[in-house]
């Protein structure tokens, strides 16, 4: 049983490929734990700034830090002073790290730095990976469609490998034969992982994962094999796009619509350069108050989905986009550059504010450590 003293806080670090979920499903535990009397302090992490999850973590209420420029395993001291940040605003008592959707490895990089390093501080909850199951079925070979390159995929298997608790996300998302196809699966070809089951946007299943994650006792285990090269060239081909882009108009405008249209002009010019889509994330906030509308588009050939709505129609406000596809990241620059600009037409007026199009580095991790 996980049952830290008062000057133990609980950290929870919930992984996941590129659009399995992860973000909503972190608010929904963190509001359960609320729910159940605990102080939560949330942790979102990127290779750079300007993010959609933090945003949305913010705007569901909760005290947020945000680490940037590598993943957690490359920027272990900066997660550590986050802790410590959170700490100063609010004493949570526990934490959730939401780590980059494209590293693996966190356990030996992560987890068990922590453990042996910080143990007087933290008690760690076993590690959790989240899959979008329609991705996940096409990983395993199961079904056929749209995927991403053997490099790309090696990252997102050796993610599953580590996993003490695979959770299948979005299930009321798939029919309960495809469910069980892919239950078979992942219990085939992970067996070291308990499975679970849960919707982050119905609810359902999040209790019993939150009681198993503070039930379940760590496994310890040494540091599983990673060939960096081949992680690091699975990282590379995937292009990374960060905007910030500031929209005014004469007139009130249906924001949530205007979001729906601007994702789908995104995907068609995706979908006509053949690029496969790891995870598209829009927000929409006015430039007042605390209104947002979310939009994820986690595959090329996916529906997109509308987390939050705006309730209000706006006149300004703020578009946050976050891509990450397989493709040269100037592609993906010039894509958006295009569609603001023939976007800004009256009576919208849209400006960047922030730009960037990149490529993540090698991953080279401050610590890797076995079990203590």
């Amino acid at each position: 049983m996980i049952n830290p003293s008062p000057a133990k806080a609980l950290y929870l670090m919930i992984g996941g490929f590129l659009g399995a979920g992860k973000t909503t499903a972190i608010i929904k535990l963190a509001n359960l734990l609320r729910q159940r009397g605990k102080t939560v302090g949330l942790i979102s992490n990127d290779q750079s700034y300007g993010l959609v999850d933090t945003k949305m973590f913010d705007a569901a209420g909760f005290p947020v830090e945000e680490i940037t420029g590598g993943c957690f395993c490359c920027k272990f001291n900066s997660l550590v002073d986050a802790s410590e940040k959170l700490t100063q605003r609010g004493l949570p008592d526990t934490f959730i790290a939401e780590p980059v959707g494209s590293c693996t490895d966190l356990k030996a990089t992560v987890d068990y730095p922590l453990r042996r390093m910080y143990g007087a501080q933290y008690a760690l909850a076993p590690f959790c990976v989240l899959v979008d199951p329609a991705r996940a079925l096409r990983v395993l070979g199961i079904e056929q469609g749209k995927n991403f390159s053997p490099k790309v995929l090696y990252i997102y298997s050796k993610q599953l490998e580590e996993a003490e608790i695979i959770v299948i996300n979005k299930i009321d998302s798939i029919s309960p034969e495809r469910l069980a196809a892919l239950r078979a699966g992942l219990i085939a070809k992970y067996p070291q992982a308990k499975l679970l089951e849960i919707s982050a946007r119905s609810g359902a299943g999040i209790d019993a994962w939150l009681d198993q994650l503070l039930s379940q006792t760590v496994q310890t285990s040494g540091a599983m094999d990673v060939d960096y090269d081949i992680y690091a060239e699975g990282e590379a081909l995937l292009g990374w796009l960060n905007a910030a882009i500031t929209i005014d108009s004469e007139t009130d405008f249906d924001g949530n619509q205007w979001l729906r249209d601007f994702a789908e002009r995104i995907k068609i010019e995706l979908d006509s350069r053949r690029i496969e889509i790891a995870h598209l994330k829009l927000t929409l906030s006015p430039a007042e108050g605390n209104d947002l509308a979310v939009l994820n588009l986690v595959a090329s050939d996916a529906l997109p989905e509308q987390a939050y709505l705006l309730q209000e129609p706006l006149q300004s406000g703020e578009l946050i986009v976050n891509l990450r596809a397989e493709a040269d990241p100037a592609v993906l620059r010039e894509i958006v550059q295009q569609l603001v600009t023939s976007a800004a037409s009256d009576p919208l007026k849209l400006e960047l504010a922030h730009f960037e199009a990149f490529r993540p580095g090698r991953p080279t991790p401050t610590h890797r450590l076995s079990a203590v």
